[in-house]
């Protein structure tokens, strides 16, 4: 039986960024403390834990000495190295545990557990070299879209494979590292389920979002997602045989893309990729659901019973980017519920905030 954390108790946080400090207010809220672990000096978590820690992920010296300050370790995004987390987790609980993450960090290794445990992707083919590429598009296919394997996000680190483009150039363009080359997807909606597991193996998820993506950025989340209710259903089931499958302990997200009904008349669901974290589309829940993503992260890897997950409405999310957040003014005169991330400098392309507006459940 895990030991159930108190409040009062301190829960160590991987990362600065606004996931973690989202965490953090949140476990303050419930009465916790965080020390927040992170090599970025402007780390905007930083700014609300009661302690953190500026140092590199392979300074073990370092990683030793946070975990003795700490009860529970979890981090905030999935590129955390898992050597960093192996070595945590022979001092401290750490959740999700590295086999999540081990999973996340490579699209091939993602995209063959999903297919292991039944549940369907893009066809996909392992490209070590550019070699191996002209033999992965022979047989998958153009379009088609090579990525790297590992540290892609928000469009980076992936190139469309398009007809008479040339091979030898896409394979030098993506930095000769390894790859994975997939099959094109012609999707009607982009989807995504967030959802908690518990220590204990409780299970809750939140309803399905549907999510619009700008220059591959996520820009706006409605929920509930335009779906059929068969469709939902089996969307909160891959994501509950997601979580079984590896034993999940926390809050994470899998993305997936509607395909149109074929000759069965069913809409298809293929799984895109799945987040072992808090994700940006469930930022709503801090404002459109009784219990948020992040307080219920923290109840899951504290032993803790999960929240309640019901909407307060019809959700209609948006993401700040850029200078978007320059309008913080108007946007408190709305009827709408503002977010910024205390960031220090505003970058285009760069996530500073979100605005949530709640709707009333028959509004279109």
């Amino acid at each position: 039986m895990s030991k159930v954390i108190a409040p009062g108790a301190t829960i160590g946080i991987l990362g600065g960024g606004q996931l973690g400090r989202m965490l953090a207010i949140a476990a303050a809220q419930m009465g916790l403390k965080c020390h927040i672990y992170a090599p970025e000096a402007e780390s905007p978590a930083f700014e609300v834990a009661a302690r953190h820690t500026l140092a590199a992920y392979d300074d073990m010296a370092a990683l030793q000495a946070f975990a003795a300050s700490v009860d529970v370790i979890t981090y905030e995004f999935e590129n955390i190295p898992v050597e960093a987390v192996a070595a945590l987790e022979h001092m401290r609980p750490v959740y999700p545990d590295r086999r999540a993450l081990t999973v996340s960090q490579d699209r091939l290794l993602e995209k063959t557990f999903f297919n292991s445990i039944g549940i369907a992707t893009a066809p996909f083919a392992d490209v070590k070299n550019a070699g191996e590429l002209a033999r992965a598009v022979a047989q998958i296919g153009r379009p088609s879209i090579l990525k790297t394997r590992r540290f892609g996000y928000d469009g980076k680190g992936q190139v469309v494979v398009r007809e008479a483009a040339d091979l030898a150039v896409i394979h030098r363009s993506i930095g000769g590292h390894p790859c994975i080359l997939e099959g094109f997807v012609r999707f009607s909606r982009e989807i995504s389920v967030i959802a908690a597991r518990g220590i204990s193996g409780d299970f809750a998820a939140y309803d399905v979002a549907e999510n619009q993506h700008a220059h591959h950025i996520l820009s706006r989340t409605t929920v509930p997602a335009h779906i059929e209710p068969e469709t939902a259903l089996r969307a909160l089931d891959i994501a509950r045989a997601t979580a079984e499958a590896l034993a999940y302990v926390g809050v994470f997200a899998v993305e997936m893309f509607v395909v149109e009904p074929g000759d069965n008349g069913k809409a298809q669901l293929i799984v895109n990729e799945m987040a072992p974290r808090v994700h940006n589309s469930g930022h709503w829940t801090l404002d459109g659901a009784v219990t948020s993503q992040f307080e219920q992260h923290i109840r899951a890897i504290c032993g803790w019973p999960l929240g309640n997950i019901r909407r307060h409405g019809r959700i209609d999310m948006q993401n700040l980017i850029g200078h978007e957040a320059d309008d913080w003014h108007q946007i408190l005169t709305e009827n709408a519920c503002l977010r910024l991330y205390g960031k220090a400098e505003t970058k285009t392309g760069r996530k500073m905030g979100h605005v949530t507006r709640i709707l009333p459940e028959d509004a279109a």
